[in-house]
């Protein structure tokens, strides 16, 4: 097996996250999915590596797909999210709504590590539950994508 990948599978074991091991033969990478626990509620993430372009990514899903007539307004605050944000992104699919939160590492001529598994995760989960309200507010209020990233913000 793919020490990159042995990597990331130790770094999930040892913190005590369940997962389900699958391969997706059409991209040439091995994922792992599970759930994580916030302090604002649940979602799902994957971790995947490419093997061939070793690269790791990491995502978190937002629990519902965005509503047609909801995926502007979506758009909008997560454009005004992502603006000055270090480390991943929130994207999102315009045809069916599905909306993610990615991090991703290239370690090309290096290893991966398990810090390096750590500092690329925990900021993507940290990043989709602080925003999950927001996200949610967007979807079930009428209230503008700058006046819920404001209360979010400050």
């Amino acid at each position: 097996m793919n020490l990159a990948f042995e990597t990331i599978k130790q770094f999930f074991s040892e913190d005590e996250w369940f997962f389900v091991e699958e391969e997706d033969k059409s991209v040439s990478a091995l994922q792992l999915r599970m759930n994580h626990w916030g302090e604002n509620g649940r979602f799902s993430c994957m971790a995947e590596y490419n093997e061939k372009q070793r690269i790791f990514y990491f995502y978190s899903y937002f629990p519902i797909n965005i509503p047609p007539e909801k995926r502007a307004k979506m758009a909008e605050f997560i454009t005004r999210v992502n603006y000055g944000m270090r480390i991943g992104n929130f994207e999102m699919d315009i045809e069916d709504g599905e909306l993610r939160f990615r991090t991703s590492i290239d370690f090309e001529n290096s290893d991966l590590t398990y810090p390096l598994v750590s500092n690329h995760v925990y900021p993507n989960v940290w990043m989709m539950d602080r925003y999950l309200p927001g996200l949610f507010s967007v979807v079930y209020s009428e209230k503008s994508p700058e006046e819920i990233l404001l209360t979010i913000e400050g």
